[in-house]
């Protein structure tokens, strides 16, 4: 692979954080929260861009103060305090306009608020009235669950495009017929077309992948092999020749149930524009439930533990760019979207330090009768989780790398 399709995934994470954060962004302004920060990475910050109160826009580089009000403060750029980053000091000036800042750690972004923790700003116990914790438990829920809701429209949106510009599928033509398989068995020929199978049409060699697959998993009784009746057309000849192949439950090493491989074009399967929006929803939905079930089957022991951190989904994802010549836009808005509706799931996972996890300390407030945890305790346990995720995320990619190695 060329390595510069490996730069592929800074506009692929740069959108799905962005998204994310512009969900809690957009809804913090709503609920009337001042946001201190919109931050694409983790601090310290390289560049800020921020709006001064006499007019114009003022570049905040990297070792400049956070806030005006840090002249007063002693606040520190950290990225463990609060939902996003950050809480503001109880006893200093407030700033209205956000900081936009690109900050020097690349596997994130935040929105900080103030009072993200449930901290008060006077020794009365009152809350400041533009803060996160100032706002009504709808309004903190509504927020915190913006970024997972954008995520998931990002990813309808992003299918939307994939199947208008049209999914890449080969031709049910075969390429290749493994000697000694049931399809050689069965006399079928490197360039024999596959027009059905089982009576059901086949349109391209995904069909009959699929076909195959399923008749694989209706076989109760977990027979060596299940009959597949296929309709095929000859090179040269417009007579369609039938034949079974007896395809197998457990094939060798390599080798698929029938013992074929494709080599047929490529083609294009784009559908109406006005259908394309309604199919990306269905598929985001689709995904979404296959990836779910992918995650209980892991908890469970029936599919292997795998996961990929950051060094990984980059290899993937400049894999995947690699194609877009040959493939078209598919590969790529496919993967953008898969990405993104993963960091909608893993979010909103009832996890410290998580949206999710943040989503449950309001609810079990809630379920106090508005009694909430003491900020102090609120916030270990946010830092624990954030310490936690740190750490599973630096084992995640030492592995990463070692797979990468020869």
């Amino acid at each position: 692979m060329n390595n510069w399709y490996l730069l592929a995934a800074i506009p692929v994470f740069g959108l799905l954080v962005l998204v994310h954060e512009f969900g809690h962004f957009i809804t913090a302004k709503w609920a009337g929260i001042r946001v201190e920060e919109f931050g694409i990475g983790f601090p310290p910050r390289i560049v800020g861009l921020r709006q001064r109160d006499e007019g114009g826009w003022e570049v905040i580089w990297m070792g400049g103060k956070r806030y005006e009000e840090d002249t007063y403060g002693s606040r520190k750029q950290t990225p463990f305090s609060g939902t996003s980053g950050g809480v503001s000091a109880p006893d200093t000036p407030k700033s209205n306009h956000t900081i936009y800042s690109i900050n020097l750690i690349p596997i994130g972004g935040f929105v900080r608020m103030p009072g993200e923790n449930g901290d008060i700003n006077d020794e009365s116990g009152n809350y400041d009235s533009q803060s996160f914790a100032a706002k009504s438990a709808g309004k903190r829920l509504i927020v915190l669950v913006a970024g997972v809701t954008m995520n998931v429209l990002l990813a309808m949106v992003l299918f939307t495009f994939a199947f208008g510009f049209g999914e890449p599928n080969l031709v049910p033509q075969i390429g290749k017929v493994v000697p000694g398989s049931p399809a050689a068995i069965a006399g079928i020929r490197p360039g024999d077309t596959i027009v059905s199978a089982n009576n059901q049409p086949v349109k391209f060699f995904s069909d009959l992948q699929s076909i195959v697959n399923t008749e694989l998993q209706a076989d109760k009784n977990q027979h060596a092999t299940v009959p597949v009746t296929l309709q095929i057309r000859r090179l040269g000849s417009a007579v369609l020749i039938s034949t079974t192949v007896n395809v197998r439950e457990h094939p060798p090493a390599g080798q698929g149930p029938m013992g074929i491989e494709a080599g047929g074009k490529v083609v294009f399967d784009s559908i109406p524009v006005w259908q394309a929006p309604l199919r990306g929803v269905q598929y985001t939905f689709q995904i979404t439930t296959d990836f779910l079930r992918a995650i209980g089957q892991m908890i469970t022991g029936a599919l292997p533990f795998q996961v990929a951190g950051p060094v990984g989904i980059v290899r993937i994802t400049g894999e995947v760019a690699q194609s877009v010549p040959s493939e078209g836009w598919w590969p790529i808005l496919s993967l953008t979207a898969v990405l993104s509706l993963n960091l909608a799931i893993i979010n909103i996972l009832p996890f410290p330090a998580l949206d999710g996890g943040r989503v449950v300390l309001v609810l079990i407030e809630v379920l106090r009768g508005g009694k909430r945890l003491r900020p102090e305790v609120e916030g270990m346990i946010n830092f624990a989780g954030m310490l936690m995720l740190l750490t599973l995320m630096v084992v995640i990619t030492f592995f990463d790398v070692r797979n990468l190695l020869p």
